[in-house]
C-alpha cells in the first residue's frame, strides 16, 4: 500500500528503541486510502515508547499539550499513543497521559469519529476495533464513544465532514448526542480562533451547505453564527427567488461557490451578504428594502467575534454593501459604475474585484431554477475596469495646471472611457 515503504522507514530509525514498540500509521490517511481518495497527510502513533526513545533517535518534540515529535527525515508527526480525561469545560480542558502501556485500542477509543479510528501497522494490516470500515462502506458519520461529548470542536469537525464527504449521513445517535452537547453548553466554550478555522474549512469543502445544515439540526448554528441561522423561515419574493425561503437561497449560493471554485475570502462573503434580510421587519416583507446596510452593520460583530482574517472580512463589506448595484449593471449611469469601481479600490486591486463579482455570480446563480445561467454582469463590469484601467491618470495630472482639478479629470476621463460601452453584455 502506498504508506508501507514510509512504515518500514519509520520501522528502520526506532530500530534500536525497546522491543515493545510499534508504529501505526492513523486516521484520515487510512480512511482515504481506503476510499481510493488522494492521501496528503500521514498522522502516526508510537505504542510502548517514552519521550526519551524518541528523542535518542533525532525526533523533535513540537507538542505542547501532549508528546508529538517530528521524524528526522519526513517530517511527519508521530504522537506517542496517550490517553485523556476531561478536567473542564470547552476543548483544551482535558489532561493527557502518555506511558509505554498505553495500547493503541486505548489511543483509539479517544478519536471522534469511526471513520477515523482505524490504524494499519507495516505489514498492512488494519486495526478497526470500533467499525470504522463498516461505516465507510454504508457512508455514515458516527461518534466512537462517550468520549466524543467531552471536545465540543468534534461538533464542528463533524459538520465539516458532512461537507466534505457528501453522501455520508450522520448517525442518529452521534446528531442526538451532538444536540445534548449544545444545550449542556459546551458549545459555549468553543474559542473563536478554532471557530474559525473549522468554518474556513468547512466553506472550502465540496458541500459547503452540508456543514451548515448539519449545525442547524444540531442546534450549533444559532449559537456559532445566529446571523445567518436567523435568515431560515424568512421570505423572499417568489419572483425573484424561486426557493422563496432565504436561508435555502444561502444554501444554494454556498454550493454555488463550490462549483466556482471560489477562493475562501470569496465564499465567506457570499456566505453573508445576506444577513440584513433576518431583520427585515414583518411588515415589509417579501420585500428586504435597506437588508444591505443592515448586513454591513452585522457583519462588524460578526467578525470581531470569530476573528475574522482581514481579506475576508473586507471583500464580505464590499459584497454585503455593493451586491444589489453589481446586479444591475446594466441600469447605472457610467458616472455610477466609475463610482462604484473606485469604492471598490478595483483599479490598485483587481484580484479582489474579481472575487467580488465571483461572490455576486454565485449569488444570482444560487437560485432554483438559475444554476445553469450565465452572469452577464460579470463581463460587463470587467469591461468597464479594462476601460477605466486605460486611462492615463498621469498624464491628465501633468496636463493640469491646477492640483485640485487632478481627482476631478481623471474621473471624468473614466466615464468617457466606459461611456460608448454597451449597457448590457450578451450572455453567454
Amino acid at each position: 500500500m502506498r504508506y508501507l515503504g514510509a512504515l518500514a522507514s519509520s520501522r528502520v530509525v526506532l530500530a534500536t528503541m525497546r522491543v515493545s514498540m510499534k508504529v501505526y500509521v492513523v486516521g484520515g490517511a487510512v480512511r482515504d486510502q481506503l476510499l481510493g481518495l488522494p492521501v496528503q497527510d500521514r498522522d502516526w502513533v508510537v505504542v510502548g515508547a517514552t519521550p526519551d526513545d524518541m528523542l535518542a533517535q533525532g525526533y523533535k518534540p513540537v507538542g505542547r499539550d501532549f508528546p508529538v515529535f517530528l521524524h528526522p527525515r519526513s517530517r511527519e508527526e508521530y504522537a506517542l499513543a496517550r490517553t485523556e480525561r476531561k478536567t473542564a469545560p470547552g476543548y483544551k480542558g482535558f489532561v493527557f497521559h502518555t506511558d509505554p502501556g498505553v495500547s493503541l485500542e486505548e489511543d483509539l477509543i479517544r478519536r471522534d469519529l469511526t471513520i477515523n479510528a482505524i490504524a494499519q501497522d507495516e505489514d498492512g494490516t488494519l486495526i478497526d476495533p470500533h467499525g470504522g470500515r463498516a461505516d465507510l462502506e454504508a457512508r455514515v458519520l458516527r461518534h466512537v464513544s462517550a468520549a466524543f461529548a467531552e471536545d465540543p470542536v468534534r461538533i464542528l469537525r463533524v459538520a465539516r465532514f458532512a461537507a466534505r464527504f457528501a453522501d455520508f449521513s450522520v448517525a442518529p445517535e452521534t446528531l442526538a448526542l451532538m444536540g445534548a452537547m449544545v444545550a449542556n453548553g459546551e458549545v459555549d466554550a468553543l474559542v473563536p480562533e478554532r471557530v474559525w478555522q473549522e468554518l474556513a474549512k468547512g466553506l472550502m469543502e465540496v458541500r459547503p451547505s452540508r456543514m451548515f445544515e448539519v449545525l442547524r439540526r444540531c442546534g450549533a448554528l444559532q449559537k456559532i453564527l445566529p446571523e445567518l441561522d436567523a435568515l431560515w423561515g424568512v421570505p423572499q419574493r417568489p419572483d425573484y427567488h424561486p426557493e422563496v425561503d432565504t436561508g435555502v437561497h444561502m444554501m444554494l449560493v454556498m454550493d454555488m461557490t463550490a462549483r466556482l471554485d471560489a477562493p475562501l475570502p470569496a465564499r465567506f462573503a457570499a456566505l453573508t451578504h445576506d444577513l440584513g434580510k433576518g431583520g427585515t421587519p414583518a411588515e415589509a416583507l417579501p420585500r428586504h428594502v435597506g437588508h444591505e446596510a443592515r448586513s454591513v452593520a452585522l457583519l462588524g460583530p460578526l467578525c470581531e467575534r470569530l476573528r475574522v482574517p482581514a481579506d475576508c472580512r473586507d471583500l464580505a463589506r464590499l459584497v454585503a454593501r455593493h451586491h444589489g448595484e453589481i446586479h444591475r449593471y446594466d441600469e447605472l449611469r457610467p458616472n455610477t459604475v466609475v463610482r462604484l469601481l473606485e469604492r471598490c479600490d478595483a483599479l490598485r486591486r483587481p484580484e479582489r474585484f474579481g472575487q467580488l463579482l465571483l461572490a455576486c455570480e454565485a449569488d444570482y446563480r444560487g437560485r432554483s431554477g438559475f444554476e445553469a445561467r450565465a452572469y452577464a454582469p460579470a463581463q460587463s463590469w470587467q469591461r468597464a475596469l479594462m476601460a477605466v484601467q486605460a486611462v492615463d491618470a498621469g498624464a491628465i495630472a501633468r496636463a493640469c495646471t491646477e492640483p485640485g482639478q487632478i481627482p476631478d479629470r481623471i474621473h471624468q476621463a473614466r466615464v468617457a472611457a466606459i461611456s460608448p460601452l454597451p449597457r448590457k453584455a450578451a450572455a453567454s
